[in-house]
């Protein structure tokens, strides 16, 4: 059961952080050379949180799946 969910997390957090990575990287790729600057912070704030939040869910299921190894 704990193998299930930590996939389950995995999958979650993978999903989250690869779509606000992905999004992250096109909105500064469409901005110009002279907006980039001040596209940086906005990038951050609104895809950053996204990918941190995902990468805690790959984190936490790689953990569960582990430690679920370790005891069978």
């Amino acid at each position: 059961m704990k193998t299930l969910l930590g996939g389950i997390l995995l999958a979650l957090g993978l999903l989250i952080a690869g779509a606000s990575g992905l999004c992250s990287l096109t909105v500064l790729a469409m901005s110009t050379s002279g907006q980039m600057g001040e596209m940086v912070p906005m990038v951050l704030l609104f895809g950053g949180i996204p990918f941190l939040i995902g990468a805690g869910l790959v984190y936490a299921g790689r953990a569960i799946v582990r430690s679920d190894r370790n005891q069978g």
